[in-house]
């Protein structure tokens, strides 16, 4: 029996494929469009999906940069030309600079020579798409993208002709992971285009994001790699089919409410670095944990920081601590500021982004088969 669970694990090691992220200054906080995150906030009943979760797995390495968000490789064309994309569950385009592109930002990435590829096929479709701290213009081609063992032909993205407010940002495009809906291009996103070809066994991609170092973080596709987490995994319905949004009971410290206190919407998105919510709520924190601005951050005595108190997300009615050395960083003067940002986006129902902070403390799976998140403690 012993020989038996040994070749399983072994075939089942075989099939995963890990991307490595590194992380790097955020590039957006909060996504809009030709529909703004305003428009498309709205009230959808919950459910909660019986069906049962299976399936191998395909695993991605991913690199942190400077615990501020992942990136992993990606090739393009043929023969491959390489990119270091964000892997984003706010959004759902991928796209990557082009030759083309001569702004400062573009100048410093990896641009695609669509010249150097015999599978490129191009369009005159055109889009826009802005993001919290930057914009950008393209055009949608199709050529051979490749996620490590992962292949999608003639795959639809966009190629970035003019950008501004991603300089000094190293990565070079964005591999969005919502749902179709939610493109700008109009193209099909590739985890779709994958999942409808039989390229992974089971709808599902999810993410183990590293908490210190800048190696060892992964996105994997097809299926979860249990060695990733601890315990179980507590799944959460999500609000409406069409984004990774679910419904937060609130939020506590010390055990009293401070936010989200008639329940409240999240998102989910590997593609933010911070806890991000209404401006007034996180005024509040900031006052709760004593932090000072300066500049653009608010800060607090590093000192203080382990006398402060943990902030609990409480989700589909499970709790998920913070503590304060997870919402707390420090910055290249050895300064401590705190992950608490403020969004300035006017929406009927309190909403947050629950980002990179929250997801190296808890290992998440995106299932896009039941239409829900699973979320457990990450090891």
């Amino acid at each position: 029996m012993k020989w038996l669970v040994l070749l399983g694990l072994v075939a089942f090691s075989e099939c995963i494929v890990k991307i490595p992220l590194r992380r790097v200054k955020t590039m957006r906080n909060a996504i809009s469009g030709k529909n703004t995150l305003n428009n498309i906030l709205k009230e959808h009943a919950d459910r909660l999906p019986q069906i049962s979760f299976r399936g191998s797995n395909l695993t991605h390495p991913l690199r942190n940069i400077r615990d501020l968000f992942y990136v992993g490789n990606i090739t393009i064309g043929t023969p491959p030309q390489e990119f270091q994309v964000i892997f984003d569950t706010g959004s759902s385009d991928l796209w990557v600079a082009s030759i083309f592109c001569n702004s400062s930002s573009c100048a410093a990435h990896v641009r695609f020579r669509h010249h150097q590829s015999s599978t490129f096929r191009p369009t005159n479709k055109t889009f826009r798409i802005t993001y919290g701290s930057g914009r950008m213009k393209g055009v949608v081609v199709h050529d051979t993208v490749r996620i490590g063992d992962l292949v999608s032909t003639d795959q639809p993205f966009g190629l970035c002709l003019k950008d501004s407010g991603f300089k000094g940002i190293p990565f070079d495009g964005i591999l969005g992971l919502s749902y179709p809906n939610k493109t700008f291009s109009g193209a099909f996103p590739i985890f779709d285009k994958l999942k409808n070809e039989g390229a992974i066994s089971e709808p599902v991609f999810a993410f183990y994001l590293s908490k210190d170092k800048q190696e060892g973080s992964v996105v994997m596709f097809g299926g979860v790699d249990h060695r990733y987490y601890k315990g179980e995994l507590n799944w959460v319905p999500l609000i409406q089919v069409g984004d990774w949004f679910v419904h937060m009971d609130r939020i506590t410290m010390k055990r009293k409410v401070i936010a989200c206190s008639d329940g409240c919407k999240a998102l989910v998105d590997t593609g933010t670095s911070d806890i991000v919510g209404p401006s007034t709520l996180v005024n509040n924190i900031w006052k709760l944990i004593r932090a000072r601005p300066l500049g653009p951050q608010y800060f607090v005595s590093c000192s203080a920081v382990n006398t402060l108190p943990s902030i609990i997300f409480t989700i589909n009615g499970i709790n998920y601590r913070l503590p304060a050395r997870a919402y707390i960083h420090k910055d290249s003067r050895g300064r401590c500021y705190t992950a608490f940002k403020e969004h300035r986006f006017s929406s009927p129902i309190e909403t947050w982004l629950l980002g990179d902070v929250f997801l190296r403390r808890y290992f998440s799976v995106f299932d896009r088969g039941n239409d829900r998140i699973g979320l457990a403690r990450a090891v």
